[in-house]
C-alpha cells in the first residue's frame, strides 16, 4: 500500500476501529472492480453494535467534509453499507457476514494492513489460548 492509499483510508479505517469492529479488513479492489477502489469490510457482535460503527463511521467523516453518496441498512443492524465513491464502508452482523462471504467474494483483494499495533490472527473457529496455556 502506497502512502496515498494509507492517507485516504485512514479516517475510515480509525472511524471503524474506534468503535470496537471486529475482524476488519481492507481490501484493494482497483482493478477488480470499478464500483470501488476499495472496500473496508467489518462486523459487528450485534445488531445495535452494527448500527452504532455504521452512524460513527458516517458522523466521523462527516466531520473532516467526507460525506456518503448513500447508506443502506443502517438502522436494521445486519449489514450497513455506506458508500463514500471511492471507499465503500461494509458493516455487517457476523452471521450475515459469514453468509454473504465478502471475504471469500474477493479473495483475489489485496489485503491492506490496518493502522496500529499488529492484531493476533486466530483461524476460524478456533479460540485464542490465553498466554499462560501457551
Amino acid at each position: 500500500m502506497t502512502d496515498a492509499d494509507e492517507t485516504t483510508l485512514a479516517p475510515f479505517l480509525e472511524a471503524v476501529l474506534s468503535r470496537k469492529a471486529i475482524h476488519v479488513a481492507a481490501l484493494d479492489v482497483r482493478g477488480l472492480t470499478s464500483i470501488a477502489d476499495f472496500f473496508i469490510i467489518c462486523s459487528g457482535r450485534s445488531a445495535r453494535q452494527v448500527s452504532a460503527i455504521a452512524d460513527h463511521v458516517e458522523r466521523e467523516l462527516r466531520k473532516r467534509k467526507i460525506k456518503p453518496l448513500s447508506v443502506e441498512g443502517a438502522t436494521e443492524g445486519q449489514w450497513a453499507l455506506i458508500d463514500y465513491g471511492y471507499v465503500i464502508v461494509h458493516v455487517f452482523h457476523e452471521s450475515a457476514r459469514q453468509f454473504y462471504d465478502l471475504d471469500g467474494l474477493w479473495s483475489d483483494a489485496p489485503r491492506l494492513p490496518l493502522p496500529g499495533p499488529p492484531r493476533p490472527r486466530t483461524p476460524a473457529g478456533r479460540k485464542r489460548r490465553p498466554p499462560e496455556a501457551e
